[in-house]
């Protein structure tokens, strides 16, 4: 199954404006395909005990869970802005319990678009 990233994209954009960012100002969405073709939808929720935030990346993974998903095949990730959202240590230690090395992390913002796969960014996973 193929995925048109424009879609995605405006998806994404559009998500982003549910983020509970008050703090860091930096507005994060991603969505979660899963090997079955459905989508999960998560955004950046902070708060003012900064350690009790959580991630986009995180929030749609858990959703997936929730529903009883675990295979998944790639993650979108976009900020409202001009820098890419490289996924956080605690985001791809995460990743890293339901995810193969190949799964793809698909990064955007403003003005860049990036794909890189999971090793990539997380070549030294902790796994049991």
């Amino acid at each position: 199954m193929g995925y048109n990233d424009k879609s995605i994209i405006l998806k994404l954009k559009e998500l982003s404006q549910k983020s509970y960012s008050k703090y860091s100002k930096f507005s994060v969405s991603s969505i979660l395909i899963t090997k079955s073709g459905k989508e999960y939808y998560g955004v950046n929720v902070e708060n003012a005990s900064y350690s009790l935030t959580i991630c986009a990346e995180r929030n749609a993974i858990f959703s997936a869970v929730t529903s009883g998903e675990k295979d998944f095949k790639r993650i979108y990730v976009y900020a409202n802005s001009d820098k890419l959202p490289f996924p956080c240590g605690a985001c791809l230690q995460v990743m890293s319990e339901f995810v193969d090395d190949d799964f793809k992390i698909i990064l955007v913002s403003n003005k860049e678009k990036k794909e890189f796969k999971f090793y990539e960014l997380f070549p030294k996973r902790f796994k049991l």
